[in-house]
């Protein structure tokens, strides 16, 4: 959509309180369009108090709604977990996950105020312009969508941020630019991730970020905390012995792992658009949750199984970064993992020391098919050596022709 198609209508625009935010409604309204912000609460912990957002917005005569989405944004970090979905790096891609429940829950919003097209302040060189509009594609495809920052009327008039505080304050809305930051950061109940400005130069260390959920390794306790995970069908339900819901789960072990400097990653990512992109993560939960549910995993997956699940993690990470979480193949993908899942049914141990995870113990995995005596280097009653003979004898087979025929070289 363009900004004249626009005109008469109402839109739904969806802010975060700050320069951009205000600037874009200033123009729709400008423009002649009804403009209606919304906001969502994705447990978001560098935003104290999630109410100072309309407090922000006030100046520009918008009223803003905030839609909680706290409870949905738990669900799917477990469900991100269960499938060990990470990205390049190996790192939480925490805001592709939380684009999902925020389009899922602010359309409805939207629609129920009148609204007949969402409005997001996305660059037109990063992923999410592509979730925003993916996800609005694939839940309501009548619903429009006008992307601000993909306006060649929009981009001439605003080329920097000082150009948006002058606008800003012509109409008697005080806005600063500050100083220059050393990078942004978006966040949310799975994490943060923190990219541009500063980081954009691989000379820069990934340690200017500070740790908004918790502690870099150096600076965490110099002692070993042990957390106790019970997962059922996996799924974690209570933390160190008491049972909470999902939020509550995520909450703590983001503050447990946090102040021992897990899950502080650094990825140089593929963009969905082509482009390599460099961000700092933090992820201290989901960090502590997957490694809880991995060690289950191990113990009840065979070879061919942990092949196949590796695939389907894969393929789930790549989606939910190009925001095709509702997509059939991400579903499928989830359906088949959840066959192993049904059977993630433990309680674990992990010791947190300065960025480290450690195994501890593992006790009531009822479907296991680790067994100690088959395992054992020492005599016991299980797998017999001489068994093995004849396998070896097989295996000779092929390795003696594939010499003989010239096919294997050293």
């Amino acid at each position: 959509m363009k900004l004249e198609d626009l005109k008469g209508k109402t839109v739904g625009v969806c802010v975060s309180g700050g320069l951009d935010s205000k600037t874009i409604c200033c123009v729709l309204l400008d423009a002649g369009v009804k403009v209606k912000a919304f906001s969502a609460n994705v447990g978001q912990p560098d935003e104290k108090n999630i109410n100072d957002i309309k407090k922000r917005m006030a100046p520009t005569g918008v009223k803003t709604e905030i839609v909680d989405v706290t409870a949905e944004m738990a669900d799917i970090c477990f469900e991100t977990v269960k499938c060990q979905a990470m990205y390049d790096g190996g790192y939480w891609n925490s805001t592709g996950i939380a684009r999902a429940v925020t389009v899922q829950k602010l359309l409805p919003a939207m629609k129920k105020a009148g609204c007949v097209a969402l409005v997001h302040g996305a660059t037109g060189r990063g992923n999410d312009q592509m979730r925003f509009e993916r996800y609005t594609n694939v839940i309501d495809p009548d619903f429009g969508v006008y992307a601000p920052w993909r306006d060649s009327d929009l981009l001439k008039k605003f080329p920097g941020r000082t150009q948006m505080v002058d606008f800003l304050a012509e109409r008697g809305i005080v806005a600063f630019v500050g100083t220059k930051k050393k990078y942004s950061t978006d966040a949310n109940l799975a994490g943060l991730s923190h990219e541009a400005e500063d980081l954009e130069s691989m000379e820069t260390s990934m340690r200017i970020v500070k740790p908004t959920m918790g502690v870099w390794p150096k600076d965490a306790p110099d002692k070993v905390e042990k957390i106790v995970l019970k997962f059922e069908k996996g799924r974690c339900v209570a933390v160190n012995g008491k049972k909470m819901s999902p939020l509550k789960v995520m909450q703590l072990v983001n503050k447990i792992g946090g102040r021992n400097g897990i899950g502080m990653k650094h990825a140089l990512e593929n963009r969905i658009i082509g482009t390599k992109s460099r961000g700092v993560y933090e992820a201290p939960g989901m960090e502590v949750l997957s490694w809880g549910l991995k060690y289950i995993y191990e113990g009840i997956m065979d070879r061919k199984s942990t092949q196949l699940f590796n695939q389907l993690s894969k393929l789930v990470s790549d989606q939910i970064y190009d925001g095709k979480w509702f997509d059939p193949a991400t579903q499928a993908a989830r359906a088949a993992i959840q066959v192993w899942a049904d059977k993630a049914t433990a309680t674990v141990t992990l010791g947190l020391y300065k960025g480290s995870i450690f195994f501890e113990s593992m006790k009531g995995l009822d479907a296991t098919i680790y067994n100690e005596a088959d395992s054992s280097m020492e005599e016991s009653d299980g797998l017999n050596p001489h068994s093995s003979q004849g396998f070896a004898e097989i295996q000779s087979v092929e390795a003696k022709m594939l010499a003989k025929s010239g096919q294997v070289k050293v």
